[in-house]
């Protein structure tokens, strides 16, 4: 005011304003140049920064799924194939903003605000991302959403690829299950970078072990979004890599037959009260020239396709129920007690180690005294067998004869019969291309120690751990597969092979990119003489001829070897057995079915595996009726 007032006074002289005008003349300069460097700052320095985040509000990178590889059967049958679907997407952070739309989405879908709630909350993707709320809508629901679109904010229309199962709940165990990627499984992959938190990835069965073949690579696509983040229009794509197809040895018709006939065992099993609990079990087709796995079936089963989007917690809940009977478990490579199909590996052993001989007999009067009579063992036949050489004792199952090898056997001392054991495989893996495979266990002095590391007087390894053993109780272990292979093993005359599900890799134009030859570390040359392995074989086609398979298999146009078996499992009903092959001139079909308290195994394991070997070999067969067969 001075200023002015100074200005205008004709009495003030010019040189007294000179001071005031400088003053105003540096803040005008001070305030420009400070207007012009935050200018320069925005403008110059961080243009590229706030460039990007100005494109990032309108431009949006997505990536484009690849469609993953199909599975088909050894004849080439889509035995899993893709489909696509048409979901509805709802973005977290909008629905966070506008909690009404939650539930105004599950009116519109017929689904709870709850689950909705539950699919938003999931943690394993990133918290941007959209997340799938319903698949496969159907046309009205679809047309009703893209009317209201503008009314529905974060909520958008995809159209996926998803995996379909055409023959439903059929070789679950063997082909597993999609889901997303867990923290775990990126952490184990942080060399691949492909991956990322919300991917889907095989978390079990081939899915799972082929992943890297099935998978194929993303694709991308930059797209324009409005201020609402709605897509406007598609900037720029890349189109994803399909992944490879994968091949496996499988035979759909005869795991088809597999998987229905263990399901009659059992519910044979339930009918006849022999297995009033019988509600598990496997079956395993193996063909002993290669260690193909033509069929794996494990009951109860599950449908895959209940993954899809991911489980909801009521689904999982009932997948790994006690009650339900743990239906995710792959039976067929769990282990068991394998009972009488085990004596085998003690005739062979003992034999090869000369401490019997072809010829020698025993004496079963129903029960065994070698460790005195306090400690009498009895024979599943309490009249007794009488005298009886190893054939017969082989085809009866009479265990006097195998509880007086297996003294043999702790008498010469050295763990041979765990030794001979383990020359078949049992105690370790037998490497099949499926995740969570058992070793079984064979009990031996440095286990019993170390199991009961602190109560001494349980430590002792003792003759009766031995004679156990012999008759395939007591403490050993042996999954269905691996019983497999030992019974391949003797089958093709002493050659114990890798098993395996995957058989090829093949391209979507049909054509074979990689066949999985054997390697040579995948078969192995068992150092037992011919002359023991056949007289063994023999031994075996007279169970099935005369022994304690006979019944299941009287009529059967086809010669067939194998043995019966009925294990005591402690707390629970007798679990049955059957392991066998055929044609015995010319093995093509190793078969091992095992029903959990199922009963005895010449009851309700062998009359199974008549049925799947008929289907394999293409032998029209009516089956064995009603058997009731109590030995083991």
């Amino acid at each position: 005011m001075k200023l002015i007032d100074a200005t205008f006074d004709k009495n003030v002289k010019p040189d007294d304003a000179r001071p005031r005008l400088m003053v105003l003349m540096f803040v005008a300069f001070t305030i420009f140049a400070v207007l012009i460097s935050r200018l320069w700052i925005l403008q110059v320095m961080g243009g590229q920064k706030y460039m990007a985040l100005a494109e990032g509000n309108y431009i949006r990178d997505l990536p484009i799924e690849a469609p993953r590889g199909l599975i088909f059967d050894r004849s080439g049958k889509v035995l899993v194939n893709n489909r696509p679907s048409i979901g509805i997407t709802l973005s977290p952070p909008v629905a966070e903003k506008n909690p009404r739309i939650i539930n105004r989405l599950a009116g519109i879908l017929h689904i709870s605000s709850s689950d909705i709630r539950e699919k938003l909350a999931e943690k394993k993707a990133d918290p941007l991302k959209p997340r799938v709320i319903a698949r496969d809508i159907d046309d009205k629901t679809l047309a009703y959403i893209e009317e209201h679109k503008m009314g529905l904010p974060g909520v958008d229309v995809v159209t996926e690829s998803i995996r379909s199962y055409p023959f439903g709940s059929l070789g679950a165990h063997v082909f597993g299950y999609l889901g997303e990627i867990s923290q775990e499984e990126m952490q184990s992959k942080k060399n691949n970078g492909s991956y990322a938190l919300g991917d889907i990835i095989g978390k079990s069965g081939a899915e799972s072990v082929y992943e890297g073949l099935l998978r194929g690579q993303k694709g991308s696509e930059q797209i324009e979004v409005n201020a609402s983040g709605r897509p406007l229009s598609i900037i720029k794509k890349q189109e994803p890599l399909p992944g490879s197809n994968l091949m496996l040895s499988l035979d759909l018709s005869l795991q088809q037959v597999t998987e229905q006939a263990l399901k009659d065992a059992m519910q044979q099993a339930r009918n006849t009260g022999t297995g009033a609990k019988a509600n598990g079990g496997a079956a395993i087709v193996l063909d002993p020239r290669n260690g193909d796995v033509l069929a794996m079936a494990s009951l109860p089963t599950y449908d895959p396709a209940l993954f899809i989007g991911g489980i909801s917690k009521k689904n999982w809940q009932q997948l790994i129920d006690k009650k339900t009977n743990f239906p995710l478990n792959n039976r067929a490579i769990m282990a068991y007690a394998p009972g009488s199909t085990f004596k085998p590996v003690t005739l062979i052993g003992a034999l090869a180690d000369g401490i019997i001989k072809t010829n020698d007999t025993f004496d079963c009067g129903g029960k065994w005294l070698g460790l005195g009579k306090k400690w009498a063992r009895w024979c599943w036949d309490h009249a007794g067998h009488g005298t009886v050489g190893l054939t017969r004792g082989m085809a009866e199952s009479c265990d006097v004869v195998f509880y007086s090898i297996g003294y043999k056997f702790y008498k010469t001392g050295g763990e041979r019969l765990q030794y001979w054991a383990r020359v078949f495989g049992i105690g370790s893996l037998t490497g099949i291309d499926l995740p969570m495979e058992a070793k079984g266990r064979v009990p031996d002095k440095q286990w019993k120690e170390k199991i009961n590391d602190g109560n001494p007087e349980y430590q002792r390894w003792y003759p009766g751990d031995t004679v156990n053993i012999a008759i395939g109780q007591g403490d050993i272990l042996a999954t269905p597969l691996q019983m497999a292979s030992l019974y391949a093993a003797i089958a093709n005359g002493g050659i114990l092979y890798r098993p395996h599900v995957g058989k090829a890799m093949i391209s979507w134009d049909g054509n074979v990119k990689r066949e999985f030859k054997l390697k040579p570390e995948d078969k192995r040359k068992l150092d037992i003489s011919k002359d023991i392995i056949r007289f063994n074989q023999d031994a075996l086609e007279k169970t099935v001829t005369q022994g304690t398979a006979a019944a299941a298999f009287s009529g059967f146009s086809t010669r067939v070897a194998g043995k019966t078996g009925t294990a005591q499992v402690r707390g629970k009903g007798d679990y049955a057995w059957f392991a066998g092959y055929a044609p015995v001139e010319e093995p093509r079909y190793v078969v091992v079915v095992m029903v959990e308290q199922g009963g005895h195994g010449g009851t309700i394991a062998a009359p199974a595996a008549r049925k799947i070997l008929a289907a394999a070999m293409g032998i029209p067969d009516r089956g064995a009726g009603y058997v009731n067969d109590l030995s083991r």
